[in-house]
This record gives structure tokens, C-alpha cells and sequence, in this order.
């Protein structure tokens, strides 16, 4: 048996992403990835997060980072934290 996905209204939407790669991205790479920040961890892995208008625009990040030849380990959409309405506070 065989599933088909069909694409869901949300996914040409602006989103935050958080980009994962094996390898400490040199500093210089920073203007490419314009409006994602950088984030060198102890692991020895970089993480790329921020803002991505839309499926094309995140597909043009995983070809920059395909053209770096540092190995992807996972790309994951971030949802949104819920706002925190005044009369929520305890």
C-alpha cells in the first residue's frame, strides 16, 4: 500500500527553521545565510536558525549547504511559542 501526502496550505507560509550540520561552519559563510542565526555548539555541530519565507527559500538553503559539503543531520520546522495573553499571568 502506498500513501500519498498532498500538500498542506501551511507550507509555503513563512516559518522558523532550525538547520542542523556536522561540522563548525566557518564564520566567513555568515553573509550567505543571511537572516539565520549561527550557532557553533560543543558537539562540534553548527545550527542554523531563523526565518524562512517560504518551501523555495529553504530549498535554496539546503543547496548552499549541500554546496558547503557539510553533512546535513536534520532540518526541523519550529513552531511558534504561544503569546502569553495578559489576564494568562498567575
Amino acid at each position: 500500500m502506498h500513501t500519498i501526502h498532498t500538500a498542506t496550505s501551511d507550507q509555503d507560509e513563512p516559518g522558523r527553521y532550525e538547520i542542523r550540520l556536522k561540522g563548525q561552519l566557518e564564520a566567513r559563510w555568515a553573509d550567505w545565510f543571511a537572516g539565520l542565526s549561527i550557532t557553533w555548539e560543543d558537539s562540534g555541530e553548527t545550527l542554523l536558525t531563523g526565518p524562512v519565507a517560504d518551501q523555495a527559500a529553504l530549498h535554496g538553503l539546503l543547496r548552499k549547504v549541500r554546496d558547503l559539503g557539510l553533512p546535513l543531520v536534520s532540518v526541523r520546522r519550529i513552531e511558534p511559542e504561544p503569546a502569553q495573553r495578559p489576564d494568562d499571568n498567575p
